[in-house]
């Protein structure tokens, strides 16, 4: 049975604790120390997120991984997301993105354009200095600006930068093994179709 304020008593009891180690024992990972930020950066753990970026391999402009599907346009809860498909000089449409905006004021860090997106293009990014004086133009990201190589995405998410080649490499080898295939079903079947064109053909008269 707990004693009326039995409760308030501990909780000044784990404050007293950690007030008074904070000073005794600076490295200890579970005091409760401030840190003097901005002269001290915190330590992101690599599950922290902010707002998502989009992931090119190698070239930014060849190497984008979106296909301007805008799967994750129609799923975003707040709506934050606007994208336009590119088009050739003959205005036949190119899978990739000419716009790809995200306005970070409006966006919750929900994840949700992450999880749905079936190219592996959009991650979170962990970036938490995006403060601005201006409330419209400067918190809208620009396709320019959300673009970041795979090489960063393994820096601040290293495990799940590494599922995610698996993933990609993984279907990158059966695309091709079933491309084999293919091929080689194709010139099976030619090869056949020539052989019973010779078999058919009648013999030369002398």
């Amino acid at each position: 049975m707990n004693l009326p304020g039995s409760g308030i008593l501990k909780g000044m009891a784990v404050t007293a604790v950690n007030f008074i180690g904070s000073f005794l024992d600076r490295a200890h990972a579970k005091r409760l120390i401030t840190e003097q930020y901005p002269e001290e950066r915190p330590t992101l753990v690599e599950t922290s997120r902010s707002f998502p970026f989009l992931v090119f391999d190698g070239d930014p402009e060849k190497g984008i991984r979106c296909t301007a599907c805008k799967i994750c346009e129609k799923e975003c809860p707040p709506q934050c997301i606007f994208i336009v498909k590119d088009k050739d000089a003959n205005g036949k449409p190119i899978l990739r993105p000419q716009i790809f905006d995200i306005d970070i004021s409006v966006c919750m860090g929900c994840q949700i354009c992450v999880e749905v997106c079936p190219f592996e293009s959009i991650r979170m990014d962990n970036i938490y200095e995006v403060s601005a004086y201006d409330r419209f133009e400067t918190l809208v990201l620009h396709k320019e600006q959300l673009l970041k190589s795979n090489v960063y995405y393994r820096q601040i998410h290293p495990t799940e930068a590494a599922q995610t080649d698996a993933r990609i490499e993984a279907a990158r080898v059966k695309k091709a093994a079933a491309a084999k295939a293919a091929a080689e079903k194709a010139a099976a079947a030619k090869a056949a179709a020539a052989a019973k064109a010779a078999e058919t053909q009648p013999e030369p008269t002398a």
